[in-house]
């Protein structure tokens, strides 16, 4: 996805193809964005007045979780596509079970998914050599074209997302964001690991805007709509 696609109706980034407020429904309809009811006034100037009376904690708290929330918009879920071939064209072969376990979903939905990408070409599935109950998943040669220009999107994706910042500011943001994550790691143990570093693959995998206490009732991005309905961070593409 990129800028252009993500709806201006309300904050909260949504993708066009998949508004949640009624605001961007219209304008996917319309093309025209309408007024804000009342009742979102009221919301998105009670969060305005919250954030300004949070501490400097809460305040970097809050950023956080609203770029999380942005991150997981702007990407496609753990089992996207997309991420499938950015992982097997890493690799020359990888096993259906090794895949599935990397994704981190049921075997039914990597299958399923997998059947869909091969029937567009982009991959085979042959029985391993040596554990004949073992499927081996490798790209196609199409499957590798797609592959390419995946990685190239999200390369750009990249860019852009950090194009606010100069080379010095990028360099400060992730010494700060390495520390951060350092001391989490060390502090919240293995628990805190699991959820949040796995890299570009595994990046949230599930980890979803439910945490902080009291982050979504004064903040969250549930908003009127409810809009999250579960999504959580399903991992970049």
């Amino acid at each position: 996805m990129t800028e252009n696609t993500i709806c201006p109706g309300c904050g909260r980034h949504c993708n066009l193809s998949e508004p949640h407020c009624k605001r961007g429904e219209e304008y996917c309809r319309t093309g025209k964005m309408p007024e804000q009811r009342q009742g979102e006034k009221q919301y998105h100037e009670m969060r305005r007045a919250h954030y300004q009376i949070a501490d400097m904690n809460d305040k970097l708290m809050i950023n956080l979780r609203d770029l999380g929330h942005m991150m997981h918009l702007l990407y496609d879920g753990k089992a996207s596509q997309k991420r499938i071939l950015i992982i097997l064209n890493e690799l020359d072969t990888i096993t259906q079970k090794d895949l599935t376990e990397r994704l981190g979903i049921q075997p039914g939905s990597a299958s399923e998914i997998l059947s869909k990408m091969e029937s567009a070409g982009w991959i085979c599935r042959t029985q391993n050599e040596t554990d004949r109950r073992t499927t081996d998943v490798c790209l196609t040669e199409s499957g590798r074209e797609q592959a390419t220009e995946a990685l190239a999107q999200r390369r750009k994706r990249h860019e852009d997302m950090f194009s606010c910042l100069s080379e010095a500011e990028k360099q400060e943001l992730l010494t700060l964001l390495e520390t951060v994550c350092a001391d989490w790691r060390t502090r919240y143990g293995e628990h805190g690991h699991h959820h949040g570093h796995h890299g570009e693959e595994g990046h949230h995998g599930g980890h979803g805007h439910h945490g902080g206490e009291d982050y979504h009732k004064g903040h969250g991005h549930h908003g009127e709509e409810d809009h999250h309905g579960g999504h959580g961070h399903q991992g970049l593409d």
